[in-house]
């Protein structure tokens, strides 16, 4: 049954913009185009609308699924600030956490990241103290590479002529610093391999260590954490719900539970969905937000993948991490249980971070490569209002999606005891590691349960349950397929494959998109509201 935010929504028959999925790149295309005067109709299979900014809830609590903390919406004049407040017509408010966002913690050694670039580095500095021009160096580098991305990414939007014509020279800055690994650069900055591995300690917000991905993937998150980290006031699905709101205005809907079953492909343009039920929309502009994999192997006419050999192109780019989190109910309110707002990434000791992904990847039961523990109810200062005396914690790990292949085809919640045992056994070994760090939670925990690859690709279906679609190494920024346009008219993509992994990244290919659509400087226009 199709359904909407509203009930008995009153749908058409033609629109001017479908779009597919109603993740963060897909509702910032939606809210764009709405206030450009657009009618658009949002089709989400699942039964809430946001992607991983969704929420559930479950024996008395509730979880964000994929926030964890947003960096750059503190100050009024940041573009990331500017496109939530466009997007939402203002009504996102941020609770900032505090001067340090994230801890990084090898072994018994603690590094926190503080606020503020000078701060971040006379932090750096009092751990390394014969690292100065290196942490200076570093820091330089960060800003230098994001600078050039924004050229990069402009001529995502740029009509193919122009792109041909200008695109080389806006692209070639942005390669010098895409092609190189995270490890290259930061290994001719230092020899100090301790400083390395606290450097590149964010790494699992984008699931490449630092010898695979690229230096514009690990300088972008740095760069975005610089001047700390915020959270939704009100938990993650107020974003979805003031987007709502936006496109409702401009007579659109974001419908939940419809389920899209075909592009609709007539003469090389896209013109319409089929839906699951086989109801057919019909609109002028498609846009899926699917994932580029998703679009280009389940959702277009077989015909239309070869003509344009797309199946040729996925064969370039590879999918990113699965990853497993444990979400955990508490008894107690954040400040009862005295938990931080601080983020904490936990990595074995005495090795780098390459070889303890690859140790444990060839065997499950070696040391977690990396745990990342939030504490989202401490973050949210009106979680207190809606669950008094409550907390919870989100702890995430990788998990390979080869380990679940035995219950692919299963049904959510019914794969059966060993499927349910393995889970049981990964929930155990990371709240070890919990109550190692947060030793007060014990004795706490109300309700536990485990998300694998699997949960993964039933809600955000994504196939092999990765988590940041595509793997962010230095050749997959080489694709210039990863862009706005596809080869079949009227059919474009948003999220994060035509930019970058996250929330803010997601966000931006929103605007790459209706740029590219509307013909618009729509960045512009934000920054002049």
């Amino acid at each position: 049954m199709i359904q909407s935010y509203k009930k008995n929504p009153a749908l058409a028959e033609k629109y001017d913009t479908i779009i597919i999925g109603s993740g963060m790149g897909s509702l910032t295309t939606a809210a764009i185009l709405a206030k450009e005067g657009k009618k658009v109709l949002v089709l989400e299979r699942h039964y809430t609308a946001g992607g991983f900014t969704h929420i559930f809830k479950r024996k008395g609590f509730e979880w964000d699924v994929g926030i964890h903390y947003i960096g750059e919406v503190q100050r009024q004049t940041s573009v990331i600030k500017k496109l939530f407040d466009y997007i939402s017509d203002a009504k996102i408010e941020w609770a900032d956490m505090g001067n340090v966002y994230d801890k990084i913690i090898i072994g018994d050694k603690k590094y926190d990241f503080v606020k503020g670039v000078q701060n971040f580095k006379d932090k750096m500095l009092g751990y390394f103290p014969d690292e100065k021009q290196a942490i200076e160096n570093y820091v330089n580098l960060v800003f230098e590479a994001i600078k050039t991305s924004q050229k990069f990414y402009m001529d995502k939007a740029l009509p193919p002529l122009m792109s041909k014509l200008l695109g080389g020279k806006m692209r070639k800055p942005f390669y010098e610093f895409s092609d190189k690994t995270t490890y290259e650069v930061l290994s001719s900055l230092t020899k100090n391999e301790a400083l390395i591995k606290v450097l590149s300690g964010q790494y699992g917000d984008y699931g490449l260590p630092p010898k695979e991905s690229s230096f514009v993937m690990h300088a972008a998150v740095a760069r975005h954490y610089f001047s700390g980290g915020s959270f939704p006031v009100g938990g993650s699905s107020v974003i979805a719900n003031s987007i709502d709101k936006v496109v409702e205005k401009a007579g659109g809907t974001i419908l939940i539970s419809a389920e899209v079953d075909e592009i609709i492909i007539k003469n090389n343009k896209a013109t319409g969905v089929k839906m699951k039920d086989g109801k057919v929309f019909s609109a002028k502009h498609i846009i899926s937000g699917t994932g580029i994999m998703t679009t280009y192997n389940k959702l277009l006419p077989a015909r239309t993948v070869k003509k344009h050999q797309l199946k040729q192109k996925l064969q370039t780019v590879k999918r990113s991490v699965s990853h497993a989190c444990l979400y955990i109910g508490l008894n107690g309110s954040p400040e009862d249980l005295n938990l931080p707002k601080t983020n904490y990434w936990i990595y074995p000791d005495k090795i780098d971070h390459d070889t303890a992904v690859n140790n444990y990847l060839n065997d499950l039961d070696a040391d977690f490569p990396v745990v990342y523990i939030s504490f989202p109810s401490a973050k949210d200062p009106d979680w207190v209002n809606r669950y008094p005396g409550k907390s919870t914690i989100d702890i995430i790990t990788l998990l390979p999606y080869d380990g679940f292949k035995n219950w692919e085809g299963s049904k959510w919640m019914k794969r059966g005891e060993d499927y349910n045992a393995l889970k049981e056994k990964i929930a155990k070994r990371l709240l070890e590691v919990l109550y190692k760090h947060i030793p007060q939670a014990e004795g706490k925990i109300e309700h536990y349960e485990l998300s694998t690859p699997l949960t993964t690709q039933h809600f955000i279906n994504y196939d092999k349950g990765e988590i940041y679609g595509l793997d962010h190494s230095p050749k997959r920024f080489r694709q210039r397929f990863l862009q706005p346009r596809t080869p079949v008219k009227n059919l474009f993509l948003t999220g994060q494959d035509i930019v970058t992994a996250g929330v803010a990244a997601a966000l931006f290919s929103g605007v790459i998109t209706t740029s590219a659509i509307t013909g618009k400087n729509i960045i512009k226009k934000v920054m002049q509201k």
